[in-house]
């Protein structure tokens, strides 16, 4: 299944920082609302991976350095991005957006009707561990969550 971007614009003032979500109140945010979504389908939660953070970082660093928005080609791990003009937004907001695509997937024929690709991953039910970064830039931010393991396999059902 192949992955579309998700781009929200809103206006206010965005900061110039990158920040990892290492041992931060946003991490346990961002792991709490995967969670809760996961929750709803029935699925095992998450852990939280320094490592996958880590790769998150340096990924939404090198799309905000190079003024781009894309998924890293040959990735090893699967990978939701969001981006952000104008505006800062939190982890809750940022997961919202996704699992909003939830209305777009049929889980009786494993369909979408549009983007659904972020809500598959999220509860995709073969991923264990999951890490999430935002490089923040004068008012664009980018968010990166990567996926262990990878999920969205064409033919499988994430739950």
């Amino acid at each position: 299944m192949k992955y579309r971007n998700a781009l929200c614009l809103l206006i206010a003032l965005g900061g110039q920082q990158a920040f990892a979500f290492q041992s931060s109140d946003l991490s346990r945010e961002m792991l709490v609302a995967h969670n809760a979504v996961r929750a709803r389908v029935g699925v095992a939660y998450l852990v939280w991976s320094p490592q996958l953070a880590e790769r998150a970082q340096e990924w939404a660093d090198a799309l905000l350095a190079s003024n781009r928005f894309a998924h890293q080609s040959n990735a090893k791990f699967g990978e939701n991005l969001f981006e952000i003009r104008g505006a800062a937004a939190t982890p809750k907001q940022v997961l919202n957006v996704w699992a909003a695509e939830s209305r777009n997937y049929d889980y009786s024929s494993n369909g979408c009707r549009g983007v659904c690709g972020h809500y598959t991953q999220i509860v995709w039910r073969d991923t264990k561990a999951m890490g999430c970064a935002v490089a923040r830039g004068e008012r664009r931010e980018i968010w990166v969550c990567k996926y262990d393991p990878r999920g969205n396999w064409i033919g499988r059902r994430p739950y």
